[in-house]
């Protein structure tokens, strides 16, 4: 029988990973409005969004993280906090990502003639999507693992 609590520290990391998921969007959103300022870019303005979405991903992070030691340590299930590591991991890999992804747009919007910008940029996409890829393959083994006590 699953507790009321494990189930609540479940479906609290399903809400932290939803909105890690909304911070990406508006990140991305504050990154397209900072391209349209350009060539006299509002950098104050993005470098404020930078720091908000950092201190909103650290938030997240850190509650995952604290219901990942819950998992290994209060509830013995060792196999979710795994999941978490990875999923952890890979996170990281797609903010890295993200923050490539965003610095060739900007090189391809300042220098239209460098032919090889957009090829990068494909090429960055690209890994984002096998990051995500990736990523909901961690999801789903971790929905696997936490239910397969139901």
């Amino acid at each position: 029988m699953i507790t009321t609590d494990f189930k609540a520290l479940i479906q609290r990391f399903y809400h932290l990973q939803s909105e890690r998921v909304e911070t990406y969007r508006l990140f991305e959103e504050g990154h397209e409005a900072y391209l349209r300022t350009g060539p006299h870019y509002d950098f104050d303005h993005y470098r404020q969004l930078v720091h908000e979405i950092t201190q909103a991903f650290c938030g997240i992070s850190t509650e995952v993280l604290e219901i990942k030691g819950r998992l290994h340590h209060e509830f013995d299930r060792p196999d979710l906090s795994e999941h978490i590591d990875k999923l952890q991991s890979k996170e990281k890999e797609k903010l890295d990502l993200t923050a490539k992804l965003q610095l060739a747009r900007q090189r391809a919007q300042d220098h239209p003639e460098e032919e090889d910008c957009q090829e990068k940029i494909q090429e960055i996409k690209h890994e984002i999507i096998k990051n995500i890829e990736a990523l909901s393959e961690i999801m789903q083994d971790f929905k696997y693992d936490s239910e397969e006590c139901d």
